[in-house]
């Protein structure tokens, strides 16, 4: 098993079999092995650094009905909110001051939001911080739009991708998301210029390990700049309320074989991670991720925005928050870093 990861870390691929195989066997001894040399990738790339994002979630409307989202059209139980621009821009403002240089602006897929507003909103914010990165995730759009958002500032796109596997896909989506403009939108984002971010959620229904593999697979192909993965988690009121959440243990496996698999990959230690073990952020670092995206979003709206079950609400809205995100990777032989936190492919 060793021998696998020693091959993984030298040649950044494995074959298909490879790769599940070490998915379904890994025992705990060999595991503290990937993790160390997912550890050693990162480290000789980045440091023994840890870029901080600061996450606003600036709507929870969404035309759509993925089965497995607490936001979606269909659930009646969700309290609603748009920010407004000059809310928007205070919590970049407020993050601005604690020393964040990227703002991740996510949302679901609202039509509130046109072209025209969401230009303007990250045109202003590149106006009054023009040393910070933007990254937009707002779902499937037109690739005219994503070309006019980058044009107007924003520097990087996480669209998950959810699942490589057609078959798979259909059974997490409604007829009307089709699992091919997911990745045409991706490969427009990558084609614009975008620092692109894909990814999944490891555990979901009917999840098997040859769809991690496909999903693995398409990551090595791909190369993206950034990818996100967490635990599935159920949300009451979805199709998929009564699901089994993620393994905890597998997010990490695969946290760990994505970041030899794609070297310079930026890597979140997600909050859904962090939801599922209370020590979520310290364990996906020591797994190989270099990205924490703690929330600048008004308490009212974090509190609102719940993809998933027992989501935690903590943000970083005041310096004691920051000071203990701080403490915990310290802690871990880790130092938290306020620049842009570009793809090493693109920093100057």
């Amino acid at each position: 098993m060793k021998k696998l990861i020693d091959k993984l870390y030298k040649t950044a691929n494995l074959k298909d079999e490879e790769l599940a195989f070490l998915i379904d066997n890994i025992d705990d001894e060999t595991l503290v092995y990937l993790h160390k040399k997912a550890r050693q990738k990162a480290d000789e790339i980045y440091g023994k650094t840890v870029y901080i994002r600061g996450l606003i979630e600036f709507t929870n409307y969404c035309k759509n009905n993925c089965y497995y989202c607490g936001i979606r059209a269909a659930n009646k139980c969700a309290n609603r909110y748009r920010l407004s621009k000059e809310e928007i821009l205070e919590c970049c403002e407020n993050g601005y001051n604690l020393g964040f240089h990227t703002f991740v602006l996510q949302g679901g897929e609202d039509a509130y939001f046109s072209d025209d507003k969401l230009c303007d909103i990250v045109s202003s914010i590149k106006q009054k911080y023009p040393d910070c990165a933007i990254t937009l995730s707002v779902g499937e759009r037109e690739k005219s739009s994503y070309k006019r958002l980058f044009d107007c500032g924003a520097d990087r796109y996480l669209l998950r991708h959810e699942t490589a596997t057609k078959e798979h896909y259909q059974k997490l989506h409604p007829e009307n998301i089709q699992f091919e403009n997911r990745f045409e939108c991706l490969n427009n984002l990558k084609e614009i210029g975008y620092q692109t971010g894909c990814g999944f959620m490891v555990g979901s229904p009917c999840q098997t390990t040859d769809n991690l593999v496909n999903d693995l697979r398409f990551i090595k192909n791909f190369q993206p700049e950034m990818v996100g993965i967490g635990p599935f988690i159920p949300h009451k009121d979805t199709p998929f309320s009564n699901e089994k959440s993620g393994s905890v243990r597998l997010t990490l496996i695969l946290l760990s074989i994505i970041r030899l698999l794609v070297p310079t990959v930026l890597l979140p230690s997600t909050t859904a991670l962090s939801t599922a073990d209370e020590n979520g952020y310290q364990k996906g670092i020591l797994a190989g991720a270099n990205v924490i995206m703690p929330n600048l979003s008004p308490e009212s709206a974090r509190e609102k925005y719940t993809l998933y079950n027992g989501k935690k609400t903590s943000g970083s809205q005041d310096a004691g928050e920051l000071e203990h995100l701080k403490h915990i990777t310290e802690e871990i032989g880790y130092k938290i870093v306020f620049s842009r936190g570009d793809n090493i492919a693109f920093q100057k």
